[in-house]
């Protein structure tokens, strides 16, 4: 999970913020401005993919 979430950082789509914890940092992470429009578009794409794959085995229910 955290290589993903180092890439996505890289990719100025996160942002990272350390707090004190119980005597520990813990880091949180927040989506960006960018990485919300990123993520509607992979939303889109993947309802794209799923209409397609549902049309193609007789589904055309929207679930």
């Amino acid at each position: 999970m955290y290589p993903v979430l180092r890439r996505l950082k890289k990719g100025d789509l996160l942002t990272t913020y350390d707090e004190p914890y119980q005597g520990r940092n813990r880091r949180y992470y927040k989506i960006t401005p960018e990485g919300k429009k990123q993520f509607g578009i992979i939303q889109q794409e993947w309802q794209d993919f799923k209409t397609g794959i549902d049309k193609m085995l007789g589904d055309d229910q929207d679930e």
